[in-house]
């Protein structure tokens, strides 16, 4: 049975790492006879518990803690990644140029937000729940999110040079308007809602986004080492 250290309970308690230290490098003393038959005797780490209103350390196998770590590590690689998380069927991931064109067509004259975002943006973070938010209150509006560094040769045909970015398209209208924004800005992106969100219709096919194809944007092949 491990050997259990008692405390009075407190409310909170503070031990320095030099004390922890020496707590974890005793052991009970045995005579001399007794060290040699039991020398595979085990020293594990002390852990501090206040489970039950009494404060305590107990010994705690070391196979146990690297357990707990890899459970612990596995559970958050299991979360999504903040830029992952969508809220509905009309907020949808854009990974390429023909996602962009073919979403954009389909369509037809509903109002359309595109969020051109980075990963290692934390404008963009901080502005991500906020979007969310917006996309449940208007089920009627598709939302796309354009991750800038999958997209880089279609943003930058599109003049995509500061993020977070935000264009507006409807149909034969084509881009209605388009500008950057922070969280501390966002209620740019509301009163273009206002504006951009009353219902149209058009006989015209969609402009979607003007000269954008997917030649226009397609990445040019290194040239060989050498050649001019």
């Amino acid at each position: 049975m491990a050997d259990v250290f008692r405390i009075p309970s407190f409310h909170s308690l503070c031990f320095s790492s030099s004390l922890l230290t020496s707590l974890n490098s005793l052991q009970p003393a045995l005579p001399p006879s007794q060290n040699t038959k039991n020398s595979d005797k085990r020293i594990y780490p002390l852990v501090y518990s206040s489970a039950g209103g009494a404060s305590r350390f107990t010994h705690t196998p070391r196979k146990q803690l690297l357990s707990f770590k890899v459970h612990a590590t596995i559970a958050e690689t299991d979360q999504p990644k903040w830029w992952e998380k969508n809220v509905g069927p009309n907020m949808i991931d854009i990974h390429s140029t023909q996602e962009f064109l073919g979403a954009l067509s389909r369509a037809g004259d509903r109002l359309v937000i595109v969020e051109f975002y980075g990963t290692w943006c934390a404008s963009c973070r901080a502005l991500f729940p906020k979007l969310c938010r917006t996309a449940e209150e208007h089920p009627d509006i598709l939302f796309l999110k354009v991750n800038f560094d999958e997209n880089k040769p279609m943003c930058k045909s599109l003049n995509v040079k500061v993020l977070p970015y935000f264009h507006f398209y409807r149909g034969a209208h084509g881009q209605l308007e388009s500008f950057s924004c922070s969280l501390a800005k966002f209620q740019k992106i509301k009163d273009a809602i206002a504006i951009h969100s009353a219902a149209q219709c058009s006989i015209d096919p969609p402009k979607g986004v003007g000269e954008l194809t997917l030649e226009s944007v397609s990445t040019p092949q290194d040239k060989p080492a050498g050649s001019a």
